[in-house]
């Protein structure tokens, strides 16, 4: 860019900001366009495909411009975040009719993919977070805000491995590091700060001004010396970017890894609880599982999905409250009155923010008025979660009533528009109002009047933008005494009165004057408003909580679930699962399959032919554990579950090439990862393991994964293989059992009975699938032919019957020959 001087008043505050933020596109208001200039008009004509214009020459050369309308901002910020980029909003402060020079114009807000609180710019049903990630040594701190709802989280960590995890859990829209990080992280949004950002003592110091408290063991984060940094980082960045107080932001909430179920990157995306391997989000289990009344339920509901609980306490509390709901028949009812309720807890960040619209402001006072009849229904659930939930989400009649009297019924979006305040709420808002409105009839009223006074029937009151309202009567006419000559024409004088001069200054700016005090009004009211924050957010936390249970009920009853019940004892056992996404999407019906999974039945080799449905067998056991640590009702006549810690999967085939990696690099990463991390408690899934490798490495792998997870680790495992060799090692070791999925062969057609049983399969009958998949017959006849001249050639060639061949007998002693039976039987076990 030229040099500032060269440019105009307004040029060189557009540049002065510029410098200030170099990497966001700058919204520049003038009059009713948000403006773009040199740079950032060619990247916002890219980016929200605009045109590009120019602006008039500065020595010889044409300033690049694109612009939008400032009504449709919404619409291009909402394209914009969500292609990762951020924006600077500059709007136009000051009065073009009253300012000298340059009107004035100043950075309002900062919107960030990881800051958004405007609803047009949100998902209804997704968290939009912010994360911060500090490392010192081996220690991992994050910190991460859901700036729309409020919260405030953090939690380390030990290991990168661990580290992904976290981030695909929480999926970031904005990711915040130092400077001088060496992380490495495969997000939208990286914003790299200034390593003083993640001072120690900023950050305590930011954070108890934040909460008003002396310290922070309150929240039992005071030792997470590394997660603190993170936090402080994180609540600096918002506070820069908001421009504004933050009286939303409460508590800080201590994440512990302990306190939920492991699931890896590999488990969330094989178990597709809300987005599938191939990237689509219908047919996941959040699609089959969420029916929530409300927004914040559905986003509640996704945060429990990926962070499943051991604590059997509050598990039990959960399953109860969902069976009462059954019980007392008032799953419809709470259902209808939640649904009326909607997003109060984004409308309480926006009420905080104090960029609450007039329909947040209707749409809360709607909320309120159905909070007494949802506390009719809770009433009589008996259930002490529900009575606990009913407690907290209370009832506001003085807010309400608040509301009532201060909106109109149906305010419009913006309160620059005016008609937002409701008649009788404020006596001089009334009568700005009235003057603005009902000028007409007065000076028709006062016309009337003074021709009856004056005795001149043809006298007229009348206005001039020039000379502004008059009396005016024919020349040479008697006036009455009070009447003041304000201007002379050619046949008529015009006179004005103290009366209509009082009426004049308050009309002409009676408009301006009602809008600025209904302006006014309108920020005293999100301020009472926000006097009652503190109750309303736990209010709209636990509404969030008793739509999640109700939709559990819900579902329950639609989806035919049952309750699981929790164990001390080690051990799975599931009568009749189901896989609830398959069920609900198949046409025909699902065939139930049992499972057991005990302290002697630690493994279970599962064998069947091709799209036997093996991996429908194995998911669904993950599935039906992760459900019932939310809290829900499961797909399955009953399950019975011991502690469980984690739950591993290794399914499917996936190569990673924009990382350099193979589908084989890829499994075998994952299997390192489940041997690493894996104890005696979790529930392992692996899937044809050592299939991306040739026959005998791969066999070799599987064998040896297999003896370690059922001796070593000793955790839950199912094991589908197509390597039937497996199916011996029941023999050698008795916590390992071999279980198939059936088919029938009738008249060269393939017949899939889906039932899982006692045994190992007896073929893969891949061929016959590869027909059924439409493989032209004669290829799959061709390759009946060559599979089997390998299989022949396989047991010519096979290395026990080669060492036979070449054995001499007699020339052997019996020493010699008993240990060459040791070594052919070592052979075979090999093999």
């Amino acid at each position: 860019m030229s040099s500032k001087t060269k440019h105009s008043p307004a040029m060189q505050h557009y540049l002065e900001l510029k410098d200030e933020y170099p990497d966001m596109l700058l919204f520049y208001r003038m009059g009713d366009f948000y403006e773009f200039f040199f740079d950032d008009a060619i990247q916002a004509a890219r980016l929200l495909d605009i045109t590009v214009t120019s602006r008039s020459k500065k020595n010889g050369q044409p300033i690049p411009m694109s612009g939008i309308p400032f009504h449709a901002v919404e619409n291009y910020l909402a394209k914009l975040i969500r292609l990762g980029e951020s924006a600077v909003i500059c709007e136009q402060v000051g009065d073009p009719a009253t300012s000298k020079g340059l009107v004035e114009r100043k950075v309002t807000r900062i919107i960030t993919p990881g800051t958004v609180t405007d609803e047009a710019l949100l998902e209804e049903r997704q968290e939009s977070l912010l994360v911060a990630i500090h490392v010192v040594d081996n220690v991992i701190g994050i910190a991460s805000l859901d700036l729309a709802s409020g919260r405030f989280t953090v939690m380390e960590l030990q290991g990168l491995t661990l580290l992904h995890n976290e981030l695909e859990r929480l999926s970031p829209k904005e990711l915040l590091v130092s400077e001088n990080s060496n992380l490495h992280l495969p997000q939208l949004a990286i914003r790299q700060q200034s390593d003083w950002y993640f001072d120690l003592d900023t950050a305590r110091r930011l954070l108890t001004k934040q909460f008003a408290t002396r310290d922070l063991v309150g929240f039992g984060c005071e030792d997470l010396i590394v997660a603190l940094r993170a936090a402080g980082c994180l609540l600096q960045y918002v506070r820069e970017t908001q421009k504004s107080a933050l009286p939303h932001l409460k508590a800080l909430h201590w994440e512990r890894r302990e306190d939920s179920i492991f699931l890896d990157v590999a488990s969330r995306r094989n178990l597709e609880l809300d987005s599938r391997i191939i990237g689509k989000s219908e047919h996941t289990l959040v699609n089959i599982m969420d029916e929530c009344a409300t927004p914040m339920g559905g986003r509640l509901l996704r945060r429990w999905l990926h962070r499943p609980l051991r604590d059997i306490k509050i598990l039990t509390a959960r399953h109860q409250s969902v069976g009462s709901l059954l019980e007392q028949q008032s799953v419809d009812n709470v259902y209808q009155k939640l649904r009326a309720i909607g997003d109060i807890e984004r409308i309480l960040t926006r009420i905080a923010l104090k960029s609450a619209r007039p329909r947040d402001l209707s749409n809360l006072r709607t909320a309120l008025a159905n909070l007494p009849d949802l506390q009719i229904v809770l009433v009589k659930i008996d259930n002490p979660n529900i009575q606990n939930l009913a407690k907290q989400i209370g009832i506001f009649p003085g807010l309400y009533d608040l509301l009532k009297s201060a909106i109109v019924e149906n305010p419009p979006m913006l309160v620059r528009d005016g008609g937002v305040i409701a008649p009788k709420y404020d006596k001089e808002f009334d009568e700005l109002s009235s003057l603005s409105e009902n000028a007409g009839e007065y000076l028709i009223e006062l016309e009337q009047r003074e021709r009856e006074r004056s005795g001149i029937p043809k006298l007229k009151v009348g206005f001039n933008r020039v000379h502004g309202y008059y009396i005016e009567v024919a020349r040479n006419k008697q006036v009455p005494d009070n009447y003041i000559r304000r201007q002379t024409l050619k046949a008529v004088e015009r006179y004005i009165t103290d009366e209509l001069k009082t009426f004049e200054d308050k009309v002409l700016s009676a408009k301006e004057r009602a809008l600025s005090r209904e302006k006014y009004l309108y920020e005293c009211l999100l301020e009472k408003i926000a006097k009652s924050l503190e109750k309303l957010q736990a209010s709209s936390a636990a509404l969030a909580e008793l739509d999640v249970l109700n939709n559990f009920a819900e579902r329950a009853n639609s989806l035919k679930l049952y309750p699981p019940e929790f164990s001390n004892n080690e051990g799975i056992e599931i009568i009749e699962g189901r896989h609830p996404v398959v069920e609900a999407v198949q046409e025909q019906a699902f065939i139930p399959n049992d499972l057991r999974l005990d302290e002697q039945r630690r493994m279970l080799i599962l064998t069947s032919p091709n799209m036997g449905g093996k991996s429908t067998y194995m998911r669904q056991t993950a599935l039906i554990v992760l459900l019932a640590h939310i809290g829900s009702f499961v797909p399955a006549q009953q399950a019975i579950l011991g502690p469980i810690d984690g739950i591993f999967t290794r399914i499917g085939a996936n190569d990673d090439l924009a990382g350099g990696r193979s589908t084989f690099m890829v499994e075998m990463t994952e299997t390192a990862n489940i041997l690493h991390n894996a104890t005696r408690n979790s529930l392992i899934l692996m899937d044809e393991i050592g299939r991306g490798t040739s026959t005998f490495d791969g066999l070799s792998l599987a064998w040896a994964c297999v003896e370690y997870l059922a001796n070593t680790i000793g955790a839950y495992t199912l094991f589908a293989t197509h390597y039937f060799e497996l199916t011996r090692l029941p023999e050698k070791f008795n916590r390992i059992h071999n279980v198939c999925l059936e088919a029938i062969e009738q008249d060269d057609t393939l017949r899939f009975m889906h039932t899982v049983k006692e045994g190992a399969a007896n073929k893969s009958y891949g061929l016959q699938v590869a027909l059924l998949a439409g493989v032209p017959e004669h290829i799959v006849k061709q390759a009946q032919l060559r599979l089997q001249q390998l299989e022949s050639k396989q047991t010519n060639t096979n290395p026990v019957i080669s060492k036979l061949y070449d054995l001499s007998p007699d020339d052997m002693s019996p020493r010699e020959a008993l240990d060459m039976i040791y070594e052919l039987k070592g052979d075979l076990d090999i093999i």
